[in-house]
């Protein structure tokens, strides 16, 4: 029997190391063969990549502010009165009080807040080019002598008549 798509030898041609494996194989008429090819499976894995800490420090700074305040002051005036006779005593005790007022400053702090910062994730959609090397797996038909191979594929011929 002729070799048909390489699958079965020729009893009387030599048999190499690998072909003394298929011998067991040889007696079936009819044969077939699995053809295989590489696929690519991509997976995407979420990575932390950093962080992003959002704190405050607390910065102090001088400032300055004119107030404007008042007080009083105590004017003295002496008027001469003519030597005008009185009947006041000397020596008694008249006293006089008057109160002398100013304003003082004073000053209070409070908090009011002057703005917010926030922080927020947003994804982004990009695309990556990947390549990658991907085998197959091809058909050939090897004959020996005259045999003649019908093909239902166009493409499918043998690699002796190429």
């Amino acid at each position: 029997m002729n070799n048909l798509f390489g699958f079965f030898d020729d009893e009387q041609s030599p048999k190499t190391e690998n072909e003394s494996s298929l011998s067991t194989q040889n007696t079936q008429e009819n044969g077939s063969l699995e053809l295989h090819k590489e696929e690519l499976d991509i997976t995407k894995n979420s990575v932390d990549v950093g962080e992003v800490v959002l704190s405050k420090d607390v910065v102090e700074e001088q400032k300055s502010v004119d107030v404007p305040v008042m007080h009083e002051e105590v004017v003295i005036k002496r008027t001469p009165l003519n030597n005008e006779r009185s009947d006041a005593p000397i020596g008694s005790e008249d006293t006089i009080h008057i109160p002398v007022s100013q304003e003082q400053v004073q000053v209070n702090k409070y908090t009011v807040t002057t703005e917010e910062v926030s922080a927020s994730i947003h994804q982004v959609e990009e695309t990556q080019h990947v390549e990658e090397t991907l085998k197959h797996e091809e058909a050939h038909v090897d004959t020996t002598g005259s045999v003649n191979v019908i093909s239902d594929d166009p493409e499918f011929s043998d690699i002796n008549n190429r």
